[in-house]
């Protein structure tokens, strides 16, 4: 495997761009909706490289290598030299449409020696958590990583990039296959959960309308006292940890939007009716904490030289760590390996499972890892 890493920005990647040390296979593109000229730049290198593969989507923050940058393109070139791949793109009309289209796409990469799932998806006309199911149900041992795009803290418009096409209402999934790629991969979060446990009495998919019987956005506010104003971007700081039996890891969800007529909060994934919640708050320490858990568990699977990583970190990660973000980089560079390239975007989801034993799942306000080694 062969990998160079480049930041680009409006004034300088028409320059740089031309500039790669060998001709890729894949470029992974994690851009900015800030970057102004992105058809443009999407129109170049599919000129320029018309049989290379190129995936990626917007952000909330791009990483390249321990930097995190505003306004760029985090662009990866690969050169994968012994194994296959294979991109997939799926249209997503609607929400209701996300565990049919997991299910199609994974059907459409389904192979004997299928490795490895690499997926990007519309964060906000998508339901995660349901696309994951789709997924899952096809592909139930396969390992699957990747996450929803973002648009800072906006939540306005996302967009997915598919070779030539860079729109919203897509999903794509890049495929990798044969025993030659080594994949490393972990989630962590490091949120402290606070308060009771709340029964979810009222929800439907990713939707919830109340806890213990009372509305849930009039219960939510009164646990945000003055962060109440600012919803739903202040609702990045105050998550939820979800349960669905006693029996199962709490997985966390963040808030995409509220609803005052119906008073309810619509979750990047599902809330199921009759699970509990418990309301999450951040502590710094334990976030850049979880962050180095996250990748030494990454490191652990893949147990030999790591190549590439690509980061997965949460909106609300940034929002809390604010001029600290960096150091959630710096403290995964350090575990895992100094010589290994960086990539990454912060994201309004995270796919991937806890570890190397367990399920693919739909996580908000995680550090996700996947990490890539050619043997």
């Amino acid at each position: 495997m062969r990998i160079q890493q480049l930041t680009l920005t409006d004034a300088t990647w028409k320059r740089v761009v031309s500039k790669f040390e060998f001709l890729p296979n894949i470029i992974l593109l994690f851009v900015s909706p800030l970057f102004l000229e992105k058809e443009q730049l999407l129109d170049q290198l599919t000129k320029k490289y018309p049989d290379t593969t190129i995936v990626g989507c917007s952000t909330a923050g791009e990483i390249s290598g321990t930097n995190v940058l505003d306004a760029s393109v985090s662009l990866t070139a690969i050169l994968l030299e012994k194994t296959e791949y294979k991109l997939v793109k799926v249209d997503v009309k609607s929400m209701n449409e996300s565990l049919d289209a997991g299910a199609t796409l994974a059907n459409n990469l389904k192979a004997d020696n299928l490795k490895h799932v690499l997926v990007f998806s519309d964060g906000l006309n998508v339901n995660g958590a349901n696309l994951v199911a789709g997924l899952k149900s096809v592909l139930p041992t396969t390992s699957i990583t990747g996450g929803l795009a973002g648009d800072g803290s906006n939540f306005n418009k996302t967009f997915v990039i598919a070779n030539h096409v860079i729109t919203d209402k897509i999903i794509v999934g890049l495929g990798f296959y044969g025993q030659n790629l080594k994949v490393g991969y972990s989630s962590k979060g490091g949120w402290d959960s606070f308060g009771i446990d709340r029964l979810v009495t009222k929800s439907e998919n990713n939707i919830l309308y109340e806890l213990d019987g009372l509305p849930a956005l009039a219960l939510y506010k009164s646990f945000l006292g003055d962060n109440a104003k600012n919803l739903p971007s202040s609702g990045l700081l105050f998550p939820l940890s979800m349960r669905v039996n006693e029996y199962d890891a709490p997985v966390v969800r963040t808030i995409l939007g509220v609803d005052e007529d119906h008073q309810s909060l619509t979750f990047a994934g599902n809330i199921p009716q009759g699970s509990y919640v418990r309301l999450m708050k951040a502590n710094v320490n334990r976030l850049i904490d979880g962050a180095e858990d996250s990748a030494k568990i990454a490191f652990n699977v893949t147990n030999k030289n790591i190549e590439l990583a690509i980061l997965i970190s949460c909106i609300g990660r940034r929002l809390v760590l604010k001029q600290l973000v960096e150091e959630e980089v710096e403290v995964v560079r350090d575990a895992l390996n100094i010589n290994a390239q960086i990539t990454g975007f912060y994201s309004y989801g995270e796919i991937a499972p806890f570890g190397e034993f367990s399920p693919c799942e739909l996580h908000n306000q995680t550090m996700t890892i996947t990490t890539l080694s050619e043997c």
